[in-house]
């Protein structure tokens, strides 16, 4: 069962109710408290969260694992215990630096943490303006999926119009996004899911879905130009088999690699491995920009991108949406609406 309560009114302005992992655990170790509110630094925005969306990053931190990660985020319980990166809400105050920015502006975008809460405070460039025709849960599901996604496919995976992509992991919140933005740019699409997943794809935009419980996309004649490997689950000489020559393969940081060392070991073989491919291997490390929070917004808010959202909790069950998606099967994004 969740510890999690059901949030107070936060009557005094100096506090407020948030969702804090007083240790590392799963979702049952959130409990609902009344904290002190932050204050924004010269650089930084104070946001009133109107909601927020789950992303593995979220989940990394409030497990622990791979464990090296807690040499820099608390070796024994976090140390920011108030887990939570991606928001949207309206600006409250901002620091004496920030001019991009004023009371009463809608935004959304990525904190360092801390946003699964009623106040956040986040540096200035982590954020962008909700244009008109976005709604606020929609926006809030943008931030981390949505600039991995699109670095991926145009940064790493240089996808050009004409081009073959596949998507493997399609149905998670990056995947989702990453079918409809290779679609924009005008790629031929490949997503890769299981069975519950495939009509849903469909209705992204992918040109193809395969079913890995039945079909293995590995075999055959079907060669890629972009291979965006969100799951790591097959071998990098798998992969190679079906890209073309001059293909780039795209692994994400996020795959598996044990408890201990995580994503390290992968990110070493598949650095080595680039030494001797004639086809590229790009490392996925997403990086937030206001820039590409900005091409996300107005691709939104213009239809070109939809955000696949599965479930909406209330803040009182956080716990749960968390859960939800550290099962690993969770489609689209799971949001959180405060």
């Amino acid at each position: 069962m969740s510890e999690a309560h059901s949030p107070q009114s936060t009557v005094d302005v100096r506090t407020m109710t948030a969702i804090v992992a007083p240790r590392y655990g799963a979702g049952a170790v959130l409990r609902t408290e009344i904290v002190d509110r932050p204050n924004p630094r010269a650089d930084e925005v104070l946001v009133r969260v109107r909601a927020a969306s789950v992303s593995q990053g979220d989940i990394h931190l409030l497990t622990g694992t791979p464990y090296l990660l807690r040499l820099g985020f608390g070796l024994r319980r976090p140390k920011d215990p108030i887990i939570g990166h991606d928001l949207a809400g309206e600006v409250v105050a901002v620091g004496g630096d920030v001019t991009g920015f004023r009371p009463g502006d809608t935004v959304f975008g990525a904190a360092d943490s801390g946003a699964f809460a009623e106040y956040v405070c986040v540096p200035e460039q982590r954020l962008a303006h909700v244009p008109d025709g976005l709604a606020i849960e929609a926006a809030a599901a943008l931030p981390d999926s949505g600039m991995t996604a699109l670095q991926g496919l145009r940064d790493a995976g240089r996808l050009q119009a004409g081009q073959t992509a596949l998507v493997n992991g399609a149905s998670g919140g990056v995947g989702s996004f990453a079918i409809q933005l290779a679609k924009a740019f005008g790629a031929e699409v490949t997503a890769v899911c299981s069975t519950r997943h495939v009509e849903v794809l469909r209705s992204l935009g992918a040109d193809h879905v395969i079913d890995y419980t039945t079909d293995d996309f590995t075999v055959g004649e079907q060669r890629y130009d972009v291979l965006l490997d969100l799951v790591g689950n097959r071998s990098l000489r798998d992969c190679r088999r079906v890209l073309a020559s001059k293909g780039v393969f795209v692994s994400s940081a996020g795959a598996p690699g044990g408890n201990w060392a995580g994503p390290v070991l992968w990110m070493g073989k598949v650095l080595l491995a680039n030494l001797f491919a004639s086809q590229r291997i790009a490392l996925l490390l997403m990086r937030p920009r206001r820039a590409d929070l900005e091409f996300l917004a107005e691709s939104a808010a213009g239809g070109t991108l939809r955000p696949l959202i599965e479930q909406s909790f209330p803040l009182a069950k956080a716990a749960e949406a968390v859960q939800h998606v550290l099962t690993g099967h969770a489609q689209g994004k799971t949001v959180i609406a405060v």
